[in-house]
């Protein structure tokens, strides 16, 4: 991969500068609480614009990953244990700040039994606690098909419970070859099995070689699954020891993703070269009738 060629990005594409605003007093305040953010883990291109706003995603179990993924750029290895009072300083860095909707994501635990589950839902229950009015979206891994594990985080009632199932199946094997397609759609079907009033939600990366009949295929099946909101973006490559880039979509593309997934029922479709998983997700909560 690192003797390839880059794309040349299109003149539309300016990945945003970090800095400015709020920026340094968002990292000084993560930073001191001992918490992690899949902003700066996994370099989001949005992150000046969410610091600025006083916006995180927060990164939960710690920064090293148990998978290694082709496309992402946080740190993969042996992780350490697991910090039993982070739950406490997130929500404590939740009220801080204000939140009135936190997004909370993890690195892939498949070293522990429960792959964190019982930490996401301390997590939960923690902010509910201190900042009764926060609303609450989670982004899980897989957890290795544990249905167990996955009761343990729906029960603890999140608003939006969100798993991305990132490509086509057809680059699973290259872009994530410790996950499987039918897990995640599985996983997305067993949450409404579990609570049906929940919101679900999934992501999809474009731009690693899939079609666009691919892509409406992904679609489709999420629907299937009842799928309610939905994110499309664009990937792009982190460094030279990453997947390249295959092409970058055009932003009239996206605007047929947008439309073609509101005709299949999604309650919300983000769709553009910058969106991420959690982009606007409050936004996106409120826009599929989520309340806030």
């Amino acid at each position: 991969m690192a003797a390839e060629a880059r794309l040349p990005k299109p003149g539309w594409l300016k990945v945003r500068f970090a800095g400015g605003g709020r920026y340094a007093a968002m990292k000084e305040l993560i930073a001191r609480h001992g918490l992690h953010t899949v902003c700066e883990e996994a370099d989001c291109p949005n992150v000046s614009e969410c610091f600025n706003a006083g916006e995180a995603t927060f990164m939960v179990l710690g920064d090293v990953c148990t998978r290694s993924c082709g496309f992402c750029s946080v740190t993969s290895g042996r992780p350490d244990g697991v910090d039993y009072l982070e739950p406490l300083r997130l929500a404590r860095a939740v009220e801080v700040l204000g939140l009135d909707y936190a997004v909370i994501t993890s690195v892939n635990r498949d070293d522990l039994p429960d792959g964190g589950a019982s930490i996401w839902a301390a997590c939960v229950r923690a902010i509910r606690r201190r900042v009764p009015g926060c609303r609450v979206e989670v982004l899980t891994p897989d957890f290795e098909g544990n249905w167990e594990a996955l009761r343990t985080v729906v029960e603890a009632a999140p608003e939006v419970y969100n798993h991305n199932v990132e490509t086509v199946p057809r680059l699973y094997r290259t872009v994530r070859p410790k996950a499987r397609y039918e897990r995640s759609l599985e996983l997305l079907r067993r949450v409404k099995d579990i609570d049906p009033a929940m919101t679900t939600k999934s992501g999809i990366m474009v731009g690693l070689g899939e079609t666009a009949a691919e892509v409406l295929q992904v679609m489709a099946d999420l629907r299937a699954q009842g799928c309610d909101l939905l994110t499309v973006g664009q990937y792009l490559q982190p460094d030279a020891k990453h997947l390249p880039v295959a092409r970058y979509w055009h932003l009239d593309e996206y605007a047929e993703l947008k439309r073609a997934g509101e005709a299949m029922g999604f309650r919300h479709v983000e769709a553009g070269p910058f969106v991420r998983s959690s982009y606007h997700a409050g936004e996106q909560a409120r826009a599929a009738g989520r309340g806030g």
